[in-house]
């Protein structure tokens, strides 16, 4: 299956802007192929993969492929789940007799000839898997990687190693798509119910993380969170570890915990080794335990205690993952992927508890028609622990708008009375207007172009 990668002169890529598209786009760069493709909207992401060497374009358009990818033979096309089954440039590849493949199946094939370490759950990923990447790449280890975010410090979601047969994978349960990958190890970071329009049950959504454990390699291992409700179905000479951030009964676990003066220190307890004060670069409650899970898998791969704890400190976090970028004595601006209503809950909590007895305003965008009406108690409770709600409309994303389902849904659950329904293009005006002092913008969709025209517009403002 390598060689077949091997052999392909040209990928084109359909939903070229993805953040895990991207990956997959600098990968082949590197590899020296031509690559093209399509995608809905320019963003900041597109403009950088056309300065890297991708040819995208915005317009559904079949006549707009270049003749060098119209080569089947040599050719081979990446699609992303989220494009539609009737997706114009899609059918002409389908038709024509190409390789068309789903960007899991190319990780997957990626994968085989190296050790899969994959990270997986409904949230935390990409936070964990960020962590093991940069703790391995700091390390005499060294890795490969494909993330789900860019990663700061290095500005890319890829890394590439010409020593190590690692490869950190983010592995995405979106469409079963983790179900192509063959893990040497992997983590299971939570399996609350999510994407429900694709598993139609939690059960099943469930059944999808247990089928998942069941691909690891014989000789590799399981790293999962304790408590989670989900069953191993583990291969022979599979070995199962559980990790907490407090449960001590957990094979790895943290002690002497410390909070304050935004900062966070905590000790690594594991049944071979006790590192102490490890410092956190991102200092918020919830990377305690996605640590916990980083340096476990660091560990069982040969990292060192020392290495671990320098790593920890200087890890400096993916973009849209709790990610500062305001922070004075007037004013805090945090903008955070959170879409889901535990990781809402999550981030929510972690501001209040870092800027303890300050106002925080939230600005969130639901994302997805089916999401929201499926947990639409669940977001309003969590944003009810706001003191200030900003809600904007859906972001559609892949989905047709659902009769009866807007975000007026949540608001009118939302318990505190300080909120509001906001329209996207009246947003800037509004919080141009508001005494601002903490401040975070929440979710998947679109918001994060609103991001450096808030910290401009803060750092105008405020100085």
């Amino acid at each position: 299956m390598t060689m077949e990668l091997n052999n392909i002169k040209s990928v084109y890529f359909i939903g070229a802007g993805g953040i895990g598209m991207s990956a997959l786009i600098r990968y082949f760069l590197a590899k020296g192929q031509n690559v093209a493709g399509y995608d809905r909207t320019p963003s900041a992401l597109t403009n950088r993969l056309a300065e890297e060497g991708a040819v995208i374009h915005f317009e559904e358009n079949e006549a707009l492929i270049p003749d060098q990818f119209r080569n089947k033979n040599e050719t081979l096309v990446v699609y992303t789940p989220a494009v539609p089954s009737s997706h114009e440039e899609l059918v002409y590849f389908q038709n024509n007799g190409f390789k068309v493949l789903k960007r899991s199946q190319v990780l997957g094939l990626i994968t085989t000839s190296s050790r899969g370490l994959c990270v997986a759950g409904t949230h935390g990923k990409t936070t964990t898997s960020s962590m093991v990447a940069h703790i391995l790449k700091q390390s005499t280890v060294d890795c490969n990687a494909f993330l789900g975010g860019i990663l700061k410090g290095y500005d890319s979601n890829l890394m590439l190693s010409d020593q190590s047969d690692l490869t950190v994978i983010e592995a995405d349960e979106y469409d079963r798509s983790f179900h192509f990958l063959t893990p040497y190890m992997a983590v299971i970071t939570s399996a609350d119910p999510d994407h429900l329009d694709i598993y139609g049950t939690p059960q099943a959504y469930r059944e999808s993380f247990e089928k998942f454990t069941s691909l690891i390699r014989p000789g590799g291992a399981l790293i999962m969170k304790k408590g989670i409700d989900v069953t191993p179905d583990l291969q022979p000479d599979v070995r199962l570890y559980t990790y907490s951030a407090t449960d001590e009964t957990a094979d790895f676990h943290a002690e002497n915990i410390r909070i304050g003066n935004g900062e966070v220190f905590f000790d690594f307890v594991s049944p071979e080794l006790h590192v102490a004060d490890v410092q956190l670069g991102v200092p918020i409650k919830i990377n305690i335990e996605n640590g916990i899970a980083a340096m476990a898998v660091a560990l069982l791969n040969g990292v060192t205690a020392d290495e671990m704890r320098k790593a920890m400190k200087s890890f400096a976090g993916a973009q849209r993952r709790f990610d500062f970028q305001v922070k004075n004595d007037h004013v805090v601006y945090i903008d955070d992927y959170a879409h889901h209503p535990q990781e809402l809950r999550s981030s929510i909590q972690s501001v209040k508890e870092l800027f303890e007895g300050r106002k925080v305003t939230g600005v969130f965008q639901p994302h997805l028609y089916s999401r929201t009406r499926d947990f639409a108690a669940d977001f309003a409770l969590a944003l009810s622990l706001l003191d200030r709600l900003i809600l904007l409309d859906i972001y559609p994303a892949r989905e047709e708008p659902i009769p009866g389902v807007s975000s007026e849904i949540i608001f009118d659950k939302v318990t505190i009375n300080d909120k509001m329904l906001c329209k996207k293009d009246e947003l800037m005006k509004i919080l141009e207007k508001e005494d601002l002092d903490v401040l975070v913008t929440l979710g998947a969709g679109d918001i994060d172009r609103f991001v450096e025209p808030i910290r401009k517009m803060l750092n105008e403002k405020y100085l």
